[in-house]
């Protein structure tokens, strides 16, 4: 079962695009990139997807040191496929089993310029990382994260919603929609946007089978921590990991919960996490122009966990059996398990990311005032029409908007967001912008 992504739209743009480029296809385990591609596969006429970790034959191939029209002729009578330039689509997953199979991607625009080659791999982050240069110029990248809330609404049948929600310019939405919203953004709380977990859910809508599938792919993360290098402790990871999901919403402090571990390891742990994408690293901006990544201090760093299901289960929720609605389970007026505003604060991050361009991985801002004399906080700062914008993000429908004027003051900023439960309104120079809604934020292609 394929369930659309933004990705699709991209990776159709990228099959016309002139020159052509190979195409690395990035993000963490277990988003979807493999799907996205089989899925895409259905343009072409002719597709032929090997594996590098799986296949020791092909790896082989690649390793052999043979030129690329060599390797893909050979690959075409293995396979028993044609390769035709302009109407073969050729998958190479796990690329980052070989180093010459990456090094290879370099040689397709100039042997085989018209055929389409896509690679990805789960830690193909941490094999570029060891590469002196890196193809610049003869390959284009795409970052894929798990699933947005809009292609959670999509899955589950709702792209009308989709689609009025993001046709609104000012005014609420009716209250019947947006309380189906609210209550749909609660779920994706808990479900989260892992693949695999929104696709059981949709069809059987049992948290309790979600919750296994959570713990399996948490699992999964935990294993690969031998892959990540010999210089790190998977069980220095396994620490730093668990400490992240603690100290959401909060600057990271690396002796909390990580007595007895150096400094230097865990910013060692933090780094490969981060290459992972199992923690998204929010940047302390000080918010004085664009762009917002010229003037940050990285002592005061913040970082959230890939994913809202993933944390929760992390954090040990266990959820019953059946589909009771979501409200019952964490209702957004209590600070059960987690704080409950801490969690929508890194809900809102990610979905800033999910509905950015795909071309790069962007950062996340956000603004704490450093100056003793007033204690402020602003969750996000975002660029907005070529603006500086603060981004306050609230767990229900209620909340001060202390910190937020007064970083506008202090600025000389004109316009901010808040973001919460609310339905759409505008109080003075606020927006305010409903959780389920912050695509409206960002001009991102309609979900389809």
């Amino acid at each position: 079962m394929y369930f659309p992504r933004k990705i699709d739209s991209y990776l159709k743009k990228w099959k016309s695009e002139l020159p052509l480029k190979p195409l690395l296809l990035r993000g963490a385990r277990q988003v979807g990139k493999s799907s996205a591609v089989r899925e895409f596969a259905k343009e072409f006429d002719c597709y032929i997807e090997v594996n590098l970790e799986l296949d020791r034959d092909i790896r082989a191939l690649f390793d052999s040191g043979l030129p690329v029209d060599e390797i893909v002729r050979r690959l075409s009578l293995m396979r028993g496929v044609p390769v035709i330039e302009g109407r073969t689509l050729l998958f190479i997953d796990e690329i980052q089993a070989s180093q010459a199979a990456i090094h290879a991607l370099w040689a397709f625009k100039e042997k085989l310029g018209n055929l389409h080659v896509i690679a990805a791999g789960s830690l193909l982050e941490f094999a570029l990382r060891k590469m002196t240069s890196f193809g610049v110029g003869r390959i284009k990248s795409l970052f894929m994260y798990p699933f947005s809330f809009d292609e959670f609404l999509t899955a589950c049948g709702h792209a009308a919603w989709v689609d009025e929600k993001r046709k609104v310019a000012g005014e609420p939405l009716f209250d019947a929609l947006h309380h189906n919203l609210v209550e749909a953004f609660r779920t994706f709380l808990i479900v989260g946007g892992m693949p695999e977990c929104v696709a059981h859910w949709v069809v059987h809508r049992d948290y309790l089978r979600v919750g296994e599938i959570q713990a399996d792919l948490i699992q999964t993360y935990f294993d690969d921590f031998s892959k990540y290098g010999d210089k790190i402790d998977p069980q220095v990871l396994r620490a730093t990991l668990m400490s992240v999901a603690r100290q959401i919403g909060g600057k990271f402090v690396y002796s909390e919960n990580l007595e007895g571990i150096r400094g230097e390891k865990i910013k060692a742990a933090l780094d490969l996490l981060v290459a992972a994408g199992l923690v998204v690293p929010v940047l302390h901006t000080s918010a004085n122009g664009l762009p917002l990544g010229a003037e940050v201090n990285l002592k005061f760093s913040k970082y959230h966990f890939m994913d809202s299901g993933l944390l929760l289960k992390t954090l040990g929720l266990n959820l019953p059996k059946g589909d009771q609605p979501a409200a019952r389970l964490l209702p957004m007026t209590a600070t059960e398990l987690v704080n409950k505003g801490e969690v929508s604060e890194m809900m809102a991050g990610l979905e800033l990311l999910k509905y950015a361009e795909p071309f790069a991985r962007h950062d996340l801002f956000y603004w704490c005032n450093l100056n003793r004399s007033a204690n402020a906080e602003v969750d996000y700062v975002i660029e907005r029409g070529m603006k500086v914008t603060p981004l306050e993000v609230k767990s229900g429908t209620k909340g001060s908007m202390k910190s937020l004027r007064y970083l506008m003051e202090l600025k000389g900023i004109t316009s901010a967001v808040r973001s919460s439960l609310e339905n759409f309104a505008r109080l003075g120079d606020i927006e305010i912008v409903p959780l389920y809604a912050l695509s409206n934020l960002i001009d991102v292609n309609m979900v389809r």
